[in-house]
């Protein structure tokens, strides 16, 4: 649980956003030390990270670095917590001050930290159980994650692989030994400041540890550190712990603003730019062939509807000539005066309309604001943070959205209407996110989001959002809707059998695959990011997939609305609605796979805490994608019955 100091910065961090921050670009804010100056070092939770003997995650809960079993040294004040912005403690950062004392230039050779530390059975068995499950240290030096050097195995390439580990496992069954890496030798690289003389930035940070173990009544001395074999952890407790560290700073050419290139890794590029411009290519080669075909299909539609429609009667005198060609009118045509009727639920429709609308215009504005630039990694959790802010402001959107969507259907129960946009899908995601997160916290995890930024989200959602939810509301009621191209009938018409692959499970199965196409080739590194602590930035082939998605999403659901009407089955929005969200629950699944493939953690709450998640960003994009597939059909079925002639 967080201090009330930390509480009250949060609401000032939220309450008063600089700009300074909001439009950073890497290189343009830079922390400069004179010689002999001291560089803060601070620490980070501990997370769980691929492990090296099988590739695999075997946890998912972080533990704060200062966690009793961990034995680490504190300050002698006691550890303080650094400022964090909002979605940096969303995503579990728990940054604080270290004992470590780094001067710029000075090496440090086998410093103590703090004296020995005894490990008793408890502690011991729970460094174990987290050196097994391969979990990292992190560290921050001017903003700079502690790194260890890693090799990328098809191209040999050597880049910075943030965190370094805890320790290492030797041996097989009994013979199996767990290694605590108790000294690290830190490595900072630092550059001359050009335009300010005698200044100095640091531009890389490697952590190089090791496993020392130390006479149990003798603790290191500055430039001792003697060498008594690898610190084996005896899960009976009764051991002696000594920390030690070694400082090398190292001068380097690299410049400030590229600092992070050494981070920021694509694992076998060729091959991710070969699976992207396959999935481009191969979507657009569809999208253009159903286009075509749809086009003329429609074209020839509308000609011989308004050639019928043109018919003299008299002209025909009863021949089989008029029979022949009043037959031809059929298809979709013939539900004209049912096409724009209300739907069933459809209070609950335009809700998720106005969400969907308002994830829409946030998605593409965080990847937008991310492919310029303004989002920089160095920017711990801004990323985050950035988004909770635009879809708060963007509650308007969604407010009139779903005003306008219930209105076009003649609902009147409009107070209804406005108290529902705010609350029904960012009801369900905090419900779930809080579930979750009381696991979190059972677990003892510094992952658990505190009670007061929880109450800090309810604050921005009731008193932010919602009002803006609520004036985009009574927006959209005030102002008329289009009115539809054609009337409605007062009876509704008789719905013949449609062929079986029209039924609503296989129809919605295919629309929602050719969207999740698309975006196939980006899941898998976002789902790396996010669960074994990778850093993203490839905000340009999300942005390029974010595209392709909505193209695609829009084409595919006109498609299947399209079939339905030539099938004379006029109940088309939720089946437009639901076959575009499919895609939803296809991430979901290979969310699933990517569990089953890549993950291998027993347990309730890892359990619990990664399906949970991943239902929970299912669900999201289904929102999404589902309001794409029916604003689109809305839109194509206004323009298809506005160039017809009906009587």
């Amino acid at each position: 649980m967080l201090g009330e100091h930390r509480w009250l910065g949060i609401l000032l961090g939220l309450l008063q956003i600089h700009f300074a921050q909001a439009f950073y670009l890497p290189g343009l804010a830079p922390s400069s030390y004179s010689w002999k100056d001291r560089v803060p070092l601070t620490v980070n939770t501990l997370t769980p990270s691929l492990s090296r003997h099988d590739q695999q995650l075997h946890a998912v809960v972080s533990y704060d670095y200062y966690h009793p079993g961990f034995r680490f040294c504190e300050p002698e004040e006691g550890p303080k917590w650094v400022r964090e912005s909002l979605g940096s403690i969303l995503f579990g950062d728990r940054i604080r001050t270290s004992p470590f004392e780094l001067t710029l230039g000075i090496n440090e050779t086998c410093k103590s930290i703090c004296p020995g530390k005894e490990l008793d059975e408890k502690s011991a068995q729970f460094m174990a159980a987290r050196i097994e499950q391969a979990y990292k240290v992190n560290l921050l030096i001017d903003g700079l994650p502690g790194a260890e050097i890693a090799e990328d195995l098809t191209t040999g390439e050597l880049f910075n692989s943030p965190g370094f580990p805890l320790g290492t496992v030797e041996g097989e069954g009994d013979a199996q030994r767990k290694l605590l890496y108790n000294h690290w030798d830190i490595y900072i690289d630092y550059h001359k400041a050009t335009l300010a003389a005698g200044k100095y930035r640091v531009v890389n940070v490697l952590v190089v540890p090791s496993s020392t173990a130390v006479n149990r009544y003798a603790s290191p001395q500055k430039g001792e550190c003697p060498d008594g074999g690898p610190l084996v952890i005896n899960e009976n407790g009764g051991q002696t712990i000594t920390y030690t560290y070694s400082v090398f700073w190292r001068p380097s050419n690299q410049a400030w603003a590229t600092r992070w290139d050494r981070y920021l890794h694509i694992t076998d590029p060729s091959i991710h730019w070969f699976s992207l411009i396959s999935s481009i290519c191969f979507v657009v080669l569809l999208l253009a062939l159903v286009s075509s075909i749809l086009a003329r299909a429609l074209h020839k539609d509308i000609q011989r509807y308004n050639r019928l429609d043109n018919i003299n009667l008299d002209d025909f005198n009863g021949t089989s000539a008029m029979d022949d060609d009043v037959q031809e009118d059929s298809g979709w045509k013939l539900v004209h005066g049912d096409v724009f009727r209300a739907p069933r639920y459809s209070m609950l429709l335009s809700v998720l309309l106005g969400s969907g609308a308002q994830l829409f215009v946030m998605v593409g504005l965080t990847v937008a604001l991310s492919l310029l630039g303004f989002l920089s990694p160095s920017n711990r959790g801004w990323l985050t943070t950035v988004s909770l802010l635009l879809y708060t402001v963007l509650g308007y959107v969604g407010g009139y959205v779903s005003a306008r969507a219930y209105k076009t259907y003649g609902g009147e129960n409009w107070k209804l209407n406005m108290a529902s946009t705010p609350l029904f899908v960012p009801g369900i995601v905090f419900i779930m996110f809080f579930v979750m997160n009381l696991f979190v916290w059972a677990k003892g995890s510094a992952g658990a989001v505190p009670l007061t930024t929880m109450f800090a989200l309810v604050g921005i959602w009731f008193f932010i959002s919602a009002p803006l939810s609520i004036f985009g509301s009574w927006t959209g009621f005030r102002v008329s809707v289009p009115d539809p191209p054609t009337r409605v009938n007062q009876i509704p018409r008789q719905i013949p059998p449609g062929p079986s692959s029209l039924k609503p499970l296989p129809s919605m199965l295919l629309t929602g695959i050719l969207p999740f196409c698309a975006i196939f080739v980006e899941l898998y590194p976002i789902l790396s990011s996010l669960w074994t602590g990778r850093i993203y930035y490839m905000f340009g082939f999300l942005f390029i997939c974010y595209g392709i998605m909505v193209l695609t999403t829009a084409c595919t659901t006109i498609l299947l609305v399209y079939f339905l009407l030539c099938a004379e089955d006029y109940r088309w929005q939720w089946r437009a609605f639901l076959g575009s969200g499919m895609t939803g629950v296809y991430v979901f699944v290979i969310a699933l796979w990517f569990w089953a493939t890549r993950i291998s953690f027993g347990g309730l709450t890892g359990a619990i805490l990664y399906v949970g998640y991943s239902a929970l960003i299912g669900f999201l994009v289904f929102v999404l994608t589902g309001s794409i597939g029916f604003v689109s059909s809305y839109w194509f079925l206004f323009r298809i019955y506005g160039s017809i002639k009906v009587d």
